[in-house]
């Protein structure tokens, strides 16, 4: 249940360190995490789900989860957000947002 292991865990399955790389089990221990509110894994997750990795593409549930890691603070999640507003994926093309 510790959420920082959590996030370790899935950055090992994500980068293949350790165990063979597995995109599905590293979105399995991310979502754990981000689910307790860890927003490194709410924002690895974002990205999960941005590449289509271990998941299909889906642009607006990349933005609910780097929206949850960037609002607190996470400013790898805040540079993420600010792309999908500059280049209108998943929301609407907004330059001042």
């Amino acid at each position: 249940g510790n959420a920082s292991a959590q996030t370790n865990l899935g950055v090992k399955y994500d980068n293949g360190e350790g165990v063979p790389q597995d995109d599905k089990e590293a979105i399995r221990w991310y979502r754990k995490a981000a689910d307790q509110g860890d927003a490194s894994a709410q924002g690895n997750l974002g990205t999960m789900y941005d590449n289509g990795e271990g998941v299909p593409r889906d642009y607006k549930e990349a933005i609910r989860w780097y929206r949850k890691a960037a609002d607190q603070g996470n400013a790898s999640a805040q540079t993420n957000l600010g792309v999908k507003y500059d280049n209108g994926e998943g929301v609407p093309q907004d330059d001042k947002e």
